[in-house]
């Protein structure tokens, strides 16, 4: 034993053979390192993992990514409404926050960071979660996100056919009970909707609109939701497209509130002057979630949109002051109309079920007949001045009566004036806990704007007076002079051309 321990290297000759080693090492690390190029050793980096993966580890993973090919990928949705609802003693990080401004001592709620670990077990299966994120090098390009699930490679098989479809299960269920609603809005600078609580007060109960139409409106959201088998069978797209429109102050956007609660759907705000082209358009659309409204409001105000493409078609065609064609800037074309339909009425809109479709505008005569066609924008609901009934849905809201003996006096004066019902809303919020004078202030209101209407109707009729005369004068004045200068039969032919102008002014 102590001649074998003689013959041993003694510990600095091990040092220096360690040294030595070490050295070269390093020297062929370089030298590959400069004689190799950057691709060729990350794919030799990965086939080597991949190798070793192969023969020597027992695990397996599953990456989901956030987008499935063009459209958002359902399972990663899917596990990230589950994914918080499995935390537990093992997650080694959180993000909590809150995003409720009406309620700030809420508990804040919990997400899901990058490089987080969360360990979940079903039926006897330990299973590993984990959230990668790819940051983007170009700022247009949103960052890739995406979850890998990793369990033992005999266990590949349960985990697609059970545990997956039990994680969507779970996730519908937790949707379908959700007790908070979002209103989303889209970021142009970082590509992706952004929510905030949407906590909107109006009701159907508390909308001063006519009862029949009210009562349509529910029945028609009601009749929608339980006809997934008729769609399918007819071979429509599960979807529902409204269009309201009316003055200002009318209630659309009350409406839509109501319409989001009553069906307890999430709400898309889409601004059209946010979304550069027809292409990010398609993004953004099917990236938003079933069961939701997608609300575009004052789609007047876009002119690419509202515009009929007959008269566009005819504005290209005409020649600017240079003799060059005008056209768009191919660098931010906007979104145009056919961007549009081919979203919710055409092959893209299958792509997303039981959704809600809402325009509003101010000037229905100014949008294209294309966006008005049934399939498009099925139901057209008019929001107008405030009636009797509206007036007393009001009434009963704000003052907290259901009659008054000054109820037939406002009636009377709401069938001769043209007042919306938020003006209406405004004028009993002014005395609202003294009713009577609240109606004595409407009263007072509305005989103020039918008298200011009828001096109004009063100035109009003496100026087209006015006009009338003087187009009679110059109407005489000029068919004396042509029948001096043309003869009597062109006299007479350009007598009733002249008096047909003056009757259409």
């Amino acid at each position: 034993m102590a001649s074998l321990l003689r013959e041993l290297p003694s510990m600095s000759t091990l040092l220096a053979a360690y040294a030595s080693f070490s050295a070269m090492a390093m020297l062929i690390r370089t030298v590959l390192n400069e004689m190799i190029p950057k691709p060729l050793q990350k794919y030799i980096n990965s086939k080597f993992s991949d190798l070793m993966s192969n023969y020597f580890s027992t695990n397996f993973t599953f990456i989901i990514e956030e987008r499935w090919h063009a459209v958002y990928n359902e399972t990663f949705r899917a596990v990230e409404v589950y994914l918080p609802t499995r935390i537990g003693p093992t997650t080694d990080k959180l993000v909590i926050g809150s995003n409720d401004p009406n309620n700030p001592t809420a508990t804040p709620k919990r997400s899901i960071p990058a490089d987080c670990k969360i360990i979940d077990e079903f039926e006897g299966m330990t299973l590993q979660w984990t959230l990668h994120v790819r940051e983007s090098d170009k700022f247009y390009i949103p960052d890739r996100k995406c979850f890998h699930l990793t369990c033992k490679k005999r266990l590949r098989e349960k985990v697609e056919e059970k545990y997956l479809r039990h994680i969507a299960e779970t996730a519908q269920k937790i949707l379908s009970k959700r007790e908070k609603l979002n209103i989303y809005t889209y970021n142009q600078d970082r590509f992706r909707w952004e929510s905030a609580i949407f906590k909107h007060p109006a009701r159907f109960d508390t909308l001063a609109m006519e009862p029949e139409l009210k009562q349509f409106i529910m029945d028609d959201l009601d009749s929608f939701v339980g006809r997934k088998d008729f769609f399918e069978n007819v071979g429509r797209a599960w979807k529902r497209g409204y269009l309201l429109y009316g003055p200002p102050g009318t209630g659309k956007s009350s409406l839509v509130a109501a319409i989001a609660n009553h069906m307890n759907y999430h709400v898309y705000d889409l601004q059209f002057q946010s979304v550069r082209n027809d292409a990010e358009l398609r993004r953004i659309l099917t990236s938003t979630t079933n069961r939701s409204i997608l609300l575009i409001e004052d789609i007047d105000c876009s002119t690419k949109i509202s515009e009929d493409r007959g008269k566009v078609k005819d504005e290209k065609q005409k020649e600017g002051e240079d003799g060059r064609l005008n056209r768009p800037s191919s660098t931010d074309p906007g979104v145009t109309l056919s961007g549009l339909l081919n979203f919710i009425d055409g092959l893209w809109s299958s792509c997303g079920n039981e959704r809600i479709i809402i325009f509003t505008t101010n000037h229905k005569d100014k949008l294209d007949p294309a966006l008005l066609r049934p399939g498009r924008m099925d139901v057209h609901i008019h929001m107008g001045y405030c009636t009797p009934p509206g007036f007393r849905k009001l009434a009963t809201t704000y003052l907290g009566i259901k009659d008054d003996k000054l109820f037939a006096c406002i009636d009377d004066l709401l069938k001769s004036v043209e007042v919306t019902p938020a003006e209406v809303a405004q004028q009993l919020m002014i005395k609202s806990d003294e009713p009577e004078a609240a109606l004595q202030g409407l009263i007072e209101f509305l005989t103020m704007k039918k008298d200011k209407v009828g001096e109004d109707v009063t100035q109009a009729g003496e100026n087209k007076k006015k006009d009338g005369e003087e187009g009679v004068i110059q109407a005489k004045e000029a068919k004396d002079e042509n029948e001096n200068k043309d003869g009597g039969k062109q006299s007479r032919k350009h007598d009733e051309t002249e008096t047909s102008s003056i009757y259409l002014t």
